[in-house]
């Protein structure tokens, strides 16, 4: 909390000047400066349990319902773009106020048991503001603008116990559950809401190839030799980036998105649409995903390596000894919703910033001394994030170009269709 105190500091002394004043001497919503989202970008990771964090399904869900909120609810002050949920205006409202009320709206009631975490941090972005009319009409509308959030995703079948056991299969191509992991993770993720697409199966993914394809072959191959424990054919650089992206994909691009947010210094209102935007297309990469993943039920490269005397291919040989560089996922193989996210992501910053956007950035799961990894543009930053998992051993190459693929259409399909400028 003590980042998240120094940072709201940095803005208390114009938000008590400027945002408590009549509604005539406020300025724009876009020369505000952006920490109140960037603040709860980040309570919302701690609250999830920071880097230690295990349902990155519902971590997507509840951002994109958090980042809703504060868009709409400082929307609702001075609209500029169509709003998801909340339909209510208040010019006078402290957008300060508003955006993290409505942040912690939604965050107190989809993780109760971190309520005196996010109550402590409501608190902190509250004591920025002078007292007065304005500040009390922000809390109210932001209150307002998450419970619209929360009525619109009640109920969207994000409900259930996301450990599930593996049907053991003899059956070639078919999934089973890879050491160290002995479960399938949430299949009913398939049935979720989507926030901004039309259904699940929009974007499914055309089939894999065919096990007896030289495109499996090479394939197989390829993640046999470069995704193995202890590799030599692995570059130290590649290493360095398959442990970097290792992390959930969805706090790693939110991490982007914060990153470049700051550097650009973008305004409130623009910044709040920016996540909000990024967050739907991550969420519903991962629902799109889902459900192309549990349509295929392809197996991963550990099972298909240590059973490929079983797969009809001439090309690939068995190796019972293989073992990924990294932890593989308890979840099919085909598409890698890795994949799908960073690409889903990277087109929403493309298309609102430019995607020649250089950025560096920090994760928590880089090799200890590795530092920040710099990008040229998003596009950089997807791709590499896609290796990452060829490199792992955790992802043959064509579910990770399927993945990219279905994230492009996501990120396109959500910039084009959701919170569309009024004017």
């Amino acid at each position: 909390m003590k980042k998240i105190t120094i940072m709201l500091g940095v803005v208390s002394c114009l938000i008590t000047s400027s945002c408590s004043e009549e509604q005539n001497n406020r300025p724009d919503l876009d020369t505000l400066p952006n920490d109140v989202v960037i603040v709860w970008n980040e309570v919302a990771y701690e609250a999830f349990g920071g880097k230690a964090y295990l349902h990155s399904l519902m971590a997507s869900r509840i951002n994109a319902m958090t980042h809703l909120a504060m868009h709409d609810a400082l929307n609702a002050i001075e609209p500029e773009y169509e709003t998801y949920a909340f339909i209510g205006r208040d010019a006078e409202a402290n957008p300060i106020a508003a955006a993290a009320s409505a942040a912690h709206t939604v965050l107190v009631h989809e993780i109760p048991d971190k309520i005196p975490f996010l109550d402590s941090a409501l608190q902190q972005s509250l004591s920025t503001i002078g007292e007065g009319d304005a500040k009390n009409r922000g809390i109210q509308l932001g209150k307002e603008a998450g419970q619209a959030i929360l009525e619109e995703r009640a109920n969207d079948g994000s409900a259930g116990d996301p450990f599930s056991p593996v049907a053991p299969s003899d059956v070639a191509g078919v999934y089973q559950a890879v050491p160290p992991f002995e479960i399938v993770f949430a299949p009913y993720w398939v049935d979720v809401k989507p926030f901004g697409l039309q259904s699940k199966d929009q974007f499914r993914s055309a089939p894999h190839p065919s096990l007896d394809s030289e495109e499996y072959a090479a394939a197989f191959n390829e993640v046999k030799e470069v995704g193995k424990l202890n590799s030599h054919a692995r570059t130290e650089d590649q290493l360095a980036y398959t442990h970097f992206w290792y992390e959930f994909s969805e706090a790693g691009w939110n991490r982007v998105a914060r990153t470049v947010a700051i550097d650009k210094k973008l305004g409130l209102l623009e910044t709040a649409r920016l996540f909000a935007l990024v967050d739907i297309a991550l969420a519903d990469a991962y629902i799109a995903g889902w459900d192309s993943k549990f349509h295929y039920n392809f197996w991963r490269p550990y099972t298909a390596i240590h059973r490929a005397q079983q797969d009809g291919n001439a090309q690939t040989t068995e190796d019972l000894q293989w073992e990924p560089t990294l932890p593989t996922p308890p979840v099919q193989d085909y598409p890698s919703t890795h994949s799908a996210l960073g690409n889903a992501a990277a087109t929403v910053l493309a298309n609102l910033l430019g995607d020649q956007t250089a950025f560096a950035m920090t994760s928590p799961s880089a090799l200890p001394g590795s530092g920040e990894r710099s990008f040229t543009s998003f596009k950089q930053a997807a791709d590499e994030n896609a290796d990452s998992r060829v490199k792992a051993g955790i992802h043959f190459r064509f579910a990770c170009e399927a993945g990219q693929a279905m994230g492009d259409q996501v990120g396109q399909w959500v910039v084009d269709d959701q919170l569309k400028p009024l004017r």
